[in-house]
């Protein structure tokens, strides 16, 4: 029994040896072992909601994109292919109510943006056809109520405003809107546009310095007036002032296997949950202080199964629960929060 604890701490002590020895002489496979050491004792905070959607049937097609309006309790999903509805419409719980196809050529993404006057649904659309690249609002049965952009023209220009592949969308409570265009077309820009669909303000440069893009495909915006961009084939996230478009920072540590390709933020603003395409990944991210970017730190990771493919995601402002529009399983999970993680989250 003696050799027993006396053989477990000379293992204590040489593993906390190595780790001391990874952190100050810069040993990369000495820094990978501690890493996966500390990584496996966490505890993943969410599990997935097997029984969402109540029917699983009406995924017809490759589901591009998912917008949760926490205000109403609705869930809208936008998928492409061939004589099918493009947009379905389903209850946080699951349960589905209608859907619509009007005006919708080829669905990118999608963001629900609804007031207690207005429920309104924005979907960015990169086909080829009379409506492809714009930017379209519609109410919440498929009515289009705006279009921004040129109907079935892509362009560079931006009076009148032309796009080419928009990728995504976030409005935030004042009504501005911030674009990220395009999804490997001509442009490389995030666009402000205030509430009447004014410029505010433009970075718009393919490149890899700060605030130059390769494919900047989502976008979000955090409490603290600070927008982030998920510039996908510069695997890296930007991060930009809300007022003024200054560029605050970057984080591309977390990102040397893949860029991310969506980023939202959980309802308390403590963590950033960023989608990885083709690794079929989730990451859980500690959200900076205000005035800091830093580095970026992972918390905890959801491994999908392969070729799932997430592409696009949103989490609902009510109960933190994530929803992932999956293009490879041509389905839309829903994954719930933990409440030991998470006891400020509605159930």
């Amino acid at each position: 029994m003696a050799r027993f604890w006396v053989c477990l701490v000379g293992a204590g002590f040489f593993l906390a040896l190595l780790v001391l020895h990874s952190r100050f002489c810069g040993s990369p496979v000495l820094r990978e072992f501690a890493f996966q050491i500390s990584w496996r004792t966490k505890e993943i905070p969410y599990r997935l909601d097997v029984g969402w959607p109540k029917h699983s049937e009406y995924f017809t097609g490759a589901t591009f994109c998912v917008a949760v309006d926490s205000l109403s309790g609705l869930v809208y999903i936008a998928q492409r292919g061939d004589n099918i509805p493009k947009v379905l419409v389903f209850t946080e719980d699951g349960y589905f109510l209608r859907s619509w196809n009007y005006t919708v050529d080829t669905p990118h993404g999608i963001f629900a943006a609804s007031t207690l006057h207005e429920q309104s649904v924005w979907i960015t659309d990169v086909g080829s056809g009379s409506y492809g690249h714009t930017i379209k609002k519609y109410n919440s049965f498929g009515d289009l109520v705006q279009v921004l952009g040129t109907p079935g023209k892509k362009g560079t220009g931006l009076n009148p405003l032309q796009f080419d592949n928009p990728a995504e969308l976030y409005v935030d409570d004042t009504g501005d809107i911030y674009i990220v265009d395009g999804d490997g077309g001509l442009n490389n820009r995030l666009i402000k546009l205030s509430q009447d669909f004014m410029m505010l303000w433009l970075h718009g440069e393919r490149g890899t310095g700060p605030a130059k893009f390769n494919i900047p495909h989502s976008v979000t915006v955090d409490s603290s007036g600070r927008v982030w961009v998920a510039d996908r084939g510069n695997k890296r996230i930007q991060v930009f002032d809300k007022d003024t478009g200054e560029w605050l920072g970057a984080w591309n540590n977390c990102f040397t296997e893949e860029g991310p390709s969506s980023v939202r933020f959980t309802p308390d603003g403590k963590y950033v949950i960023v989608a990885q395409l083709n690794l079929s990944r989730l990451l859980l991210v500690a959200a900076p202080p205000v005035g800091s970017i830093g580095n970026c730190s992972v918390i905890g990771t959801i491994q999908l199964a392969d070729q799932v493919l997430p592409h696009l995601l949103d989490v609902s402002g009510k109960t933190g629960a994530i929803y992932v529009a999956e293009i490879g399983a041509k389905q839309v999970q829903k994954y719930v929060p933990m409440n030991s993680y998470f006891p400020s989250f509605g159930s």
